[in-house]
């Protein structure tokens, strides 16, 4: 069972290595039919990604990375993020 926690563990990760690893309190992704964010507790779901922009708050700074497109996976506050940039 997903522990209650209010933070999601996020890994963003491109070809050439991992972007970020760390605890953020939200991610915003753009999704192949609409843009999405995801918060904790979130329901598990595995979707493409369009050429857009993935936005997430860690430590109350939010932070953008633009991408060409890739995939997500989300369970259990877990998000990998596998991108191209």
């Amino acid at each position: 069972m997903a522990e209650n926690n209010a933070f999601l563990n996020l890994t963003i990760a491109t070809p050439e290595g991992i972007l970020f690893v760390g605890k953020v309190d939200s991610v915003k992704l753009p999704g192949t039919k609409s843009a999405f964010m995801v918060l904790p507790l979130h329901a598990p779901i595995i979707s493409s990604l369009n050429k857009g922009v993935v936005t997430y708050v860690h430590g109350g700074e939010t932070t953008s990375v633009d991408i060409k497109g890739g995939f997500v996976q989300v369970k259990s506050n877990d998000v990998s993020v596998c991108v191209e940039i």
